[in-house]
């Protein structure tokens, strides 16, 4: 089976109704087929943007959703990934990609992932495909 890689602004947006992109995205996770996967990084980043904009119970209520959702597959960043996400983050100063960015392109290639659940361009400067 396919997987889709969820990005941070994926996940802040099924969270957040108030987001303008939140109905598409909430339609997109209710239609999918596709085993999901997203990263330690992707959780903290996630964690800490609900926080600052929404408040605690949103970052909690997340916290909640990933860590007993039998759809998600959470990953953690080994050593060797992370030294490969600072090589890609010197390497791309033309872009302006998060480390969290260039650590979400290294697992999506080591794991052959072609789709990310994204709303903003990164991910197609990188290469990838963006749903919705």
């Amino acid at each position: 089976m396919q997987s889709i890689f969820v990005d941070t602004g994926a996940w802040y947006t099924a969270m957040v109704r108030k987001d303008r992109d939140h109905e598409a995205a909430k339609l997109f996770l209710k239609h999918n087929t596709s085993s999901l996967i997203t990263s330690d990084y992707v959780m903290d980043e996630t964690v800490t943007l609900l926080l600052s904009r929404v408040g605690h119970n949103y970052a909690v209520k997340f916290l909640d959703m990933l860590q007993t959702s039998q759809k998600i597959r959470l990953v953690y960043l080994t050593p060797t990934q992370i030294a490969a996400t600072a090589v890609l983050f010197r390497e791309r100063a033309d872009k302006e990609w998060s480390f969290t960015d260039c650590s979400s392109f290294v697992l999506m290639q080591e794991y052959q992932i072609q789709i990310a659940f994204a709303f903003d361009e990164h991910f197609k400067q990188a290469g990838f495909q963006v749903k919705p």
